[in-house]
């Protein structure tokens, strides 16, 4: 072998480490696998689609939506049913959908969309209905759920496909939503029932193949010196009009329409004239096209105004080159900002055959196009939309995109993660031990986990990740209750209830310190870690740094354990932490390791003992933290090594065999092992023992032109075994009907010699 192969190895190794370094971005400090009592679950046989939630804090109800049932369940344990209530389809429904070329056992059921609590108390609920959408309203009272019977027609409220994107909310008694308001999902629309029906306009510049994704409402009139309206803001993806792409671009908006809109007089009649949109960027990832926006979250200072509040917003990739998902967060402020001083985009012709979009420079009406009704609009005479004069209404009617891009705090991510794709999001806004408030964001993704993570100055820090569902589902809701302090998650297969957190994982008080986690601290009296409010102490807690320095000295109970001569014994230790390392002593000195003893990623494992492996070994785990670097002893054994032992070592052995190597060795020895393929082949092609392909080809075409195409490809195959069978007989390739005969070189006709095969077995001849 050529003395350039070692070096080869040994130089792209590092690289295929550095690689996977690469992909654990943002990993979590600790992963929870799936368990039972990790949190209340509910489910019910035959039912699916667990993914519309209202909660009902004032009666203490979780009223969850699925297909074809509505369930009121217990809101401080989900998994209690209290009351149930059936709305399924008719034959006849069924059978309409199926002839609208609908699959009766999937989409001809009655999904249920929204459900919204109304001014009365009562329940708002709207379902697909196989293909023809319908709302009624629903109570509770004496432990049941009942639907009125009061039907209206949900077009335009509730989609009609139960698998396509929608968002809804209700103000003060009136529902807004975002939908396609026809049967084929062509005809987009971000509506107002009532009390006068407004609804976007049939264009592509208002709403061009869009997916909804969320509503919330901005209380912007409080205390307004302006005298401004409150908003409605709606976030959504759609095929980009002002790009001049060869294929289309999908970007990300924010859109928002004014409270009081009751639309125009003449033009824009039963239309918003509020309607503004304005793209939303979460720059600064690794690929070229914009990513996507998936859920948002609104996060409001109840002593702050409406300018300080926050939208957390969670986007993944549109190509599927990456698998980065990642969180930014905008002010509210910014993006009214944009809406009221900024420049708007117009359409000009050019000479083929689209529009090209770009910054108006001209004069804009006054009042302003897409304004609320304010103070200097009422010393107009303007009291209300229908009002304003019709220059200012055909403005916003042909340019309602904004031309600036809304850009996120900090003009980056608070946090990117490689791998499962993010779903939903909630933030929670929490006071920690040092008096500070501290955002933690509870993420949702399409492999049934919940990300617990913070933004710390810049740091991206993921406490924990839970796995709810098993087998992994996408997160399809995500809902928080300020009642119970619980999470509340839906999926296909049932619903989910975990607290915001769960500080007995932590068994020490350096544990439970570099978690960093705000809910979390140490009680120095009862020796645990406890949720933060649940203690009139104050706890040992560093959320910023870690910093692990107050705590005391973890008791570790050393184990004794006695092995056979021979025999085979494994020490446990699992890390506390994915962010740490563990590492091996034995007698107060660092352990070498051996074929006889072999460190795992859970343990150590003694092989064939003898007396020489006798002593004290010690497990130490090592993390850093933004503070310093940490190390604690997880686990401590005194090993003897005596003839009266215990013989039974087979459980020993299965399970070392079960545990094996680290997977970070088996993937060391598969990345030797292909390189060193490689480099063989390069080898052998270079110094002329394998001929290359194409060398073949040519010299057989320059040795038989008449027919190079087959002789090319026989004697390629045959050239490998040309070396070693060079000095033995040739036969003909079929002896049509003969014993076979042993042929001279030189009797050989030419015509033959493709048919010739070498013989490599004598005992042929």
């Amino acid at each position: 072998m050529h003395p350039l192969l070692p070096l080869c190895v040994f130089w792209l190794l590092p690289l295929a480490w550095m690689l996977e370094k690469d992909s654990r971005l943002a990993y979590p400090r600790r992963s929870v696998p799936y368990h039972k009592d990790n949190c209340h679950r509910f489910h019910e046989e035959g039912v699916f689609n667990y993914s519309t939630m209202l909660l009902r804090e004032d009666v203490d109800l979780l009223l969850l939506g699925a297909r074809e049932a509505v369930y009121a369940l217990d809101l401080n344990d989900i998994s209690k049913k209290l009351a149930s209530v059936k709305w399924e389809v008719t034959q006849k429904q069924k059978y309409e959908c199926k002839n609208k070329g609908k699959d009766p056992e999937t989409e001809c059921k009655n999904y249920i969309r929204i459900l919204h609590q109304t001014a009365d108390n009562k329940t708002y609920v709207c379902g697909t209905n196989a293909f023809d959408p319908e709302c009624d309203y629903m109570s509770y009272a004496d432990g049941k759920l009942t639907l009125e019977k009061k039907r209206e027609d949900g077009k335009g409220k509730c989609p009609f496909d139960p698998f396509q994107r929608y968002a809804s909310i209700m103000v003060e008694n009136n529902l807004y939503s975002a939908t396609s308001i026809n049967f084929l999902g062509s005809e987009p629309v971000l509506m107002r029932s009532s009390p006068t029906s407004v609804r976007t306009e049939f264009k592509s510049s208002w709403l061009h193949e869009p997916n909804f994704v969320s509503m919330a409402q901005m209380p912007e009139s409080y205390m307004s010196k302006e005298g401004d309206d409150d908003k409605v803001y709606l976030f959504f993806s759609e095929t980009a009009v002002e790009c001049d792409c060869y294929n289309k671009l999908v970007v990300s908006r924010v859109a928002r329409v004014c409270k009081g809109d009751l639309g125009g007089q003449r033009t824009l009649q039963k239309k918003w004239t509020s309607f503004l949109k304005a793209r939303i960027d979460c720059p600064g990832l690794e690929s070229k096209l914009p990513y996507l926006i998936q859920d948002t979250y609104r996060l409001c200072d109840p002593l702050r105004q409406w300018k300080d509040c926050l939208f957390y917003a969670i986007f993944k990739p549109q190509s599927e080159t990456s698998d980065l998902s990642a969180v930014c967060a905008y002010r509210v402020s910014d993006i009214s900002r944009v809406f009221a001083e900024g420049k708007y985009k117009t359409s000009v012709p050019v000479e083929t055959s689209f529009d090209k979009w770009v910054m108006y420079s001209g004069d804009v009406p006054v009042p302003r196009p897409g304004a609320c009704i304010d103070n200097v609009a009422r010393k107009a005479g303007i009291t209300q939309t229908l009002d304003l004069p019709d220059r200012t209404l055909q403005f916003i009617k042909d340019r309602p995109l904004m031309d600036q891009a809304i850009q996120p705090i900090g003009g980056k991510p608070l946090l990117i993660r490689r791998g499962a794709t993010f779903t939903r999001i909630v933030v929670n806004q929490v006071q920690a031990a040092d008096g500070e408030q501290y955002s933690v964001m509870f993420i949702g993704t399409e492999r049934g986990t919940i990300l617990k993570a913070a933004n710390h100055d810049g740091e991206m820090f993921i406490i924990e990740e839970v796995q709810l569902f098993e087998p992994p589902e996408p997160i399809k809701i995500l809902k928080f209750s300020n009642v119970t302090g619980q999470l509340y998650a839906g999926s296909d297969y049932g619903a989910a209830q975990i607290p915001l957190a769960t500080c007995r994982r932590s068994s020490s008080c350096m544990d439970c310190v570099l978690a960093r986690d705000p809910y979390c601290g140490w009680d120095t009296v009862d020796r645990k870690c406890v949720f933060l409010s649940d203690s009139p102490r104050g706890l040992i807690q560093s959320v910023k740094a870690g910093d692990a320095s107050l705590c005391p000295d973890a008791d570790v109970k050393s184990m004794n354990l006695t092995i056979w001569p021979q025999g085979n014994q494994k020490l446990h230790c699992s890390s506390p932490s994915n962010l740490a390392k563990t590492s091996w002593e034995r007698d107060g000195r660092p352990l070498t390791p051996s074929t006889r003893l072999q460190v795992l990623e859970d343990g150590l494992l003694i092989l064939n003992a003898t007396d020489s492996d006798a002593g004290w070994y010690r497990c130490l785990s090592v993390e850093h933290s933004r503070a310093t670097m940490y190390t604690t002893t997880v686990a401590d054994y005194w090993v003897s090594v005596d003839p009266a032992g215990s013989k039974d070592t087979r459980a020993t052995i299965v399970e070392a065999r079960v545990d094996g190597p680290s997977v970070g060795g088996l993937q060391a020895a598969v990345a030797f092992l292909v390189v060193s393929l490689l480099a063989l082949l390069t080898w052998n092609f270079y110094k002329g023992h394998l001929p290359l392909p194409w060398t073949c080809t040519k010299k057989n075409v320059e040795q038989y032109p008449e027919s190079h195409g087959q002789v090319g490809l026989d004697t390629c195959q045959e050239a490998a075994r040309s070396a070693p069978a060079e000095d033995k007989p040739l036969v003909a390739g079929a002896n049509n009907g003969r014993d076979n005969h042993l042929l001279e070189e030189n009797d050989v006709p030419n015509a033959l010699l493709p048919s010739l095969q070498y013989i490599d077995d004598e005992s042929e001849i």
